[in-house]
């Protein structure tokens, strides 16, 4: 049973990883189809839902581990927890910083990886320490929470705005602009330390849905509330949007309640596709991401930089736009920039191929 569930679980996380390759790659910024552009502030695009489903997958696989781990004793969790932490957070810092050429001083702080890490490592600890209905109640506790200081504690009058709001506030003050992203036009970190406050939910709703696969997940009925629930965290994620927008940048506590919605919803009909009726026509494509998740998502950002970095044969352009304009610049635009974006994702799938053909599964 536990195989057959990974084996969904591997799926989920792989078309994640997936999406997230494509959605960062594209050979042309300028030219993307506008699903795959985040929402420029207020709003929701599908390219938005890829974090959150990874945070999402997070919980899923901690409900698996959990119950073994904690037979080894507390001291064995709190190790394997606070290690993990550790690596997942060095490993984010090591791949902003990479190629190790610029100043310490200057490099971001906060990332993706520091995201996954930080909130795995909370939502590790109240699901060890806390009962599963004190669990519930602490994620509709950390999102009102957020919901608060994010409405009173940001800039009077404009607290949800792109320079008033209460994460880059509080970047700002504990960190200083050098350490934060600058993608925005500004330094702003949309993975800043007040906002993983509420990212540590969409773990700990994995983890709960996660328990809840393991007793129901192969039975019709089961399904039928995961795909109720679902909608019904979609439905109150687009009330809620009224009051406290949905953004992802912000990752807001609408955000969060709608893409765990639509998380259940993608996950119910994986499990029912691949357990309940077997099949797996597209499955083993994804589950080669979903095995070695990690590994893929480092390598592809790396290769990526080090394109960025190299200089092509004329000397004019980077490796990467040499290689865009090579291959991939005689097509329209948009779909040149999609193709490209889908061969470099290809390429990334193709070592997670390698290593399973050789059974090499890299977890920390």
């Amino acid at each position: 049973m536990n195989k057959e569930r990974f084996l969904s679980l591997d799926v989920f996380r792989g078309m994640t990883i997936c999406l997230m390759i494509i959605v960062n790659t594209p050979g042309d910024a300028l030219h993307t189809f506008a699903p795959f552009k985040h929402a420029s502030w207020h709003g929701f695009t599908p390219t938005d839902l890829v974090f959150p489903s990874f945070l999402f997958a997070v919980g899923n696989a901690l409900s698996f581990v959990m119950p073994n781990l904690e037979k080894s004793g507390r001291t064995k969790v709190l190790y394997t927890i606070l290690k993990r932490t550790f690596i997942l957070f060095a490993l984010g810092f090591l791949m902003y910083w990479f190629p190790f050429t610029g100043a310490l001083q200057d490099t971001r702080i906060f990332g993706v990886l520091q995201r996954i890490a930080l909130a795995y490592a909370v939502a590790a600890l109240m699901a060890h320490f806390m009962h599963e209905r004190v669990v519930k109640v602490m994620t509709a506790v950390l999102l009102l929470a957020y919901w608060y200081i994010a409405m009173h504690y940001g800039q009077s009058g404009d607290s949800l705005s792109l320079t008033g709001n209460a994460v880059l506030r509080l970047d700002l003050y504990l960190l200083g602009p050098s350490h934060l992203y600058h993608g925005e036009g500004i330094a702003f970190d949309p993975e800043g330390l007040l906002s993983t406050l509420p990212a540590i939910v969409n773990v700990l709703v994995g983890f709960i849905i996660g328990n809840f696969v393991q007793a129901s997940g192969k039975t019709y009925e089961g399904l039928t509330h995961l795909f109720m629930w679902g909608a019904g965290f979609v439905f109150l994620a687009f009330m809620w949007h009224y009051q406290f927008p949905i953004n992802k940048k912000l990752w807001t506590s609408s955000f969060v309640v709608l893409t765990i919605g639509i998380d259940m919803i993608i996950l119910a009909t994986i499990i029912y596709r691949v357990d309940l009726h077997r099949q797996h026509q597209f499955s083993r494509f994804f589950e080669i991401f979903g095995k070695n998740a990690l590994v893929i998502y480092l390598f592809s950002e790396i290769l990526l930089t080090t394109l960025n970095l190299l200089q092509g044969p004329s000397g004019n352009t980077s490796a990467f736009d040499w290689l865009y304009q090579l291959g991939f610049a005689h097509f329209d635009p948009y779909w040149g920039s999609l193709f490209f974006a889908i061969s470099f994702m290809l390429l990334c799938w193709l070592l997670g191929y390698v290593l399973d053909k050789f059974k090499i599964y890299v977890h920390i």
